[in-house]
């Protein structure tokens, strides 16, 4: 049994993401709204009853936005850090919350989640990776600068979703004000093209298969132009850029197959009931 990803969206203007096995699924963020999300994942072919969880990285609101009403109505456990969630002024279920603390580690089902703290101008920012029987997937965005931590678990990932959010030369010819420049760059904004770019060379595993270049600046970045820059020290791992304009495909990923295209949707089984969509 493998891993089953996808980006529902990624960018400043929603972020959620789908990693799961064939029998349960964690979200990582919720910031689209509750309906945006189901209807994402009914295109997919995702059925909303495998989530088990949702794990939240920070408070800002391209994270959270869709957050108390898709927990609310899915009556899904929410892992928060204390710190996040009172930074939110979210009113969610208090028996269904969870702390987060660095480097815990939850079992969800056949799922184990790994949580570690990150440089980001949040409360208490977190990334995350998912394992399933030695497969694990990686949520590392909305991070201002390379650690040991984050170098410890990429290095152990067979796919990974890693922000690549703005072009230096773009960013700073570019038309943002000065402070909001300052912000992005100053070691707890967002990785750079070029700082993934390193993070990517010097330490992707060998058996790295799936990389999502993931929220993308769309004033101070060029998707074709940072998914080429990837490509072409790529190897054998495949690299795409996760849309904020729309969910990709699901990839899978397991330690005998690997597949862009593993996921097979039969519209049979997964009636808008079984989807508890209306």
């Amino acid at each position: 049994m493998g891993l089953y990803f996808t980006s529902i969206n990624s960018g400043s203007n929603g972020n959620c993401y789908y990693v799961g096995n064939e029998n349960e699924a964690i979200l990582v963020d919720v910031g689209l709204t509750c309906k945006e999300v189901e209807n994402r994942m009914l295109r997919l072919g995702l059925s909303v009853k495998k989530i088990k969880a949702i794990f939240i990285s920070h408070e800002h609101s391209d994270h959270i936005k869709g957050l108390s009403v898709f927990a609310k109505k899915h009556k899904l456990p929410v892992y928060i850090s204390s710190l996040t969630l009172k930074s939110s002024k979210l009113l969610l279920d208090e028996q269904n919350t969870f702390s987060l603390t660095h480097s815990q580690k939850i079992k969800i089902g056949n799922l184990n989640i790994s949580a570690f703290s990150k440089f980001h101008d949040a409360a208490d920012p977190y990334s995350f990776t998912v394992e399933c029987n030695d497969v694990r997937v990686g949520v590392f965005t909305d991070i201002g600068s390379v650690c040991d931590r984050l170098i410890s678990h990429f290095k152990n990932c067979h796919a990974a979703f890693l922000e690549a959010n703005y072009c230096a030369d773009m960013l700073a010819n570019g038309s943002y004000p000065y402070f909001l420049k300052r912000r992005i760059t100053s070691g707890y904004g967002h990785l750079s093209n070029t700082q993934a770019l390193a993070l990517f060379q010097s330490h992707k595993p060998e058996y790295m298969t799936h990389l999502l270049l993931s929220h993308l600046s769309k004033d101070n970045n060029d998707p074709i132009l940072v998914e080429s820059l990837f490509k072409n020290v790529a190897g054998n791992t495949i690299v795409k850029v996760a849309s904020r304009y729309g969910e990709s495909e699901v990839y899978y990923v397991s330690q005998d197959q690997t597949s862009t295209h593993a996921y097979s949707f039969d519209p049979s089984l997964h009636q808008p009931e079984q989807l508890n969509l209306f």
